[in-house]
């Protein structure tokens, strides 16, 4: 009887572990998603989680990734720092093995340390300040393009272009804003451009009637707005209400439908954006079966190239899983840096990525507003 039951007791020390490992192997991979799904940006952070959504469901109807179910774990950071830290931390102790996020680079900072310190397999889509991949952080990566080459394509756009002389930038004090506009002041003064006007406003305020009539003094050729579309549309409607004649032109976080309905259409038309290029002009057969495919299941066009970007970043995770036969970050990150390359992006072919982190190549546009309230491509461009 004793033997019997020690020959029980070896049966079942020998198949818990088993069964554990294989448990191990089919239960779902978590993936978080961190954005601002509150506040000023939130009609991004919802569209990324539409985006990645979208291909989340689609990876799982064809038998997720290695055969087991993708879980997406959201977590709003409502674009705050503060809240960014939390939600790191909230997304690291449910146990995802990979991060998509944040929006905003004042969020994703903060929220990088927390992921690094974690080990964690970390992708931005949309936050570009050129310092976040100068940490040293080898799981971090993005799939945007960095503010410095921003910079370059605004400063040769309002010279070569626009054929300004008297340059004037205003940003925001935020990660983002305030480095694009060094980037761009740096480009513009090595150009010949005279920056006569520098200067930033508070995100918090309201009313920038103060600034915009300085602005309004400097006799400037064209004005670079450097921060987000919340704060952009209400230098728009303010500068219409003082009846000032501004040449605005404004960076990749004015990309924003919002722009126009918090600036008006009156106060909108002949505003020039920089940024990457929006989903319908994106000429790939991948980017063009993404605008199909969110088009058919929400009944919009993604509007943002932020969507897309988020898309992008669940698509290389997606990717490198796959091709590593793996969940282990830094066999992911690994991969990342040295393996691939040549990618058919949803945004576009992905060369690869340098030693930071960081995309290789650039690609920028200039978009103007138009009397419909549509962003078009600038029929001339640097």
């Amino acid at each position: 009887m004793y033997r019997k039951l020690a020959l029980l007791l070896l049966v079942l020390v020998l198949t818990v572990p088993m069964f554990t490992g294989c448990q191990k192997e089919t239960e779902a991979i978590k993936i978080g998603l961190e954005g601002p799904m509150t506040g000023d940006y939130a009609y991004e952070g919802q569209g990324f989680e539409k985006a990645v959504g979208l291909l989340v469901e689609q990876t799982n109807e064809a038998g997720g990734i290695m055969g087991r179910q993708v879980e997406l774990v959201i977590e709003d950071d409502a674009g705050d720092p503060t809240q960014a830290a939390l939600v790191a931390q909230r997304l690291v102790d449910a146990g995802v093995v990979a991060v998509i996020g944040a929006y905003n680079s004042t969020a994703t900072e903060p929220a990088s340390e927390i992921y690094n310190e974690a080990g964690l397999f970390h992708v931005t889509p949309s936050s570009t300040a050129t310092r976040l991949t100068e940490k040293g952080f080898e799981r971090f990566f993005r799939v945007c393009f960095l503010d410095d080459r921003q910079g370059l394509f605004a400063a040769t756009f309002v010279k070569d272009v626009l054929g300004v002389q008297n340059f004037g930038i205003l940003h925001d004090n935020s990660t983002y804003a305030q480095g694009l506009a060094e980037h761009t002041k740096r480009y513009a003064e090595e150009m010949g451009l005279n920056v006569a006007f520098y200067d930033a406003i508070n995100p918090d305020d309201q009313d920038f009637s103060p600034i915009l009539t300085n602005i309004g003094a400097a006799g400037l050729d064209a004005v670079y707005f450097t921060g987000y579309h919340a704060q952009g549309g209400l230098l728009l409607k303010q500068t219409g209400e003082l009846g000032l004649d501004l040449n605005w032109v404004m960076g990749n976080a004015c990309n924003n439908p919002e722009l126009i309905q918090i600036g008006g259409l009156e106060n909108a038309v002949g505003t020039y954006i920089t940024t990457e290029p929006l989903p319908k002009d994106v000429d790939y057969p991948e980017a063009r079966q993404f605008v199909s495919d969110f088009q058919e299941k929400y009944d919009m066009m993604p509007d943002s190239v932020w969507w897309m970007m988020a898309a992008e970043a669940f698509n290389v995770i997606r990717y490198a899983m796959e091709q590593t036969e793996s969940t282990d970050s830094e066999v992911l990150a690994d991969f990342l840096h040295n393996e691939a390359k040549d990618i058919n992006g949803i945004t576009g072919p992905i060369l690869g990525w340098d030693e930071k982190g960081d995309r290789l190549g650039t690609i920028h546009l200039a978009y103007i507003i138009d009397e419909n309230g549509e962003f078009v491509v600038n029929p001339e461009q640097p």
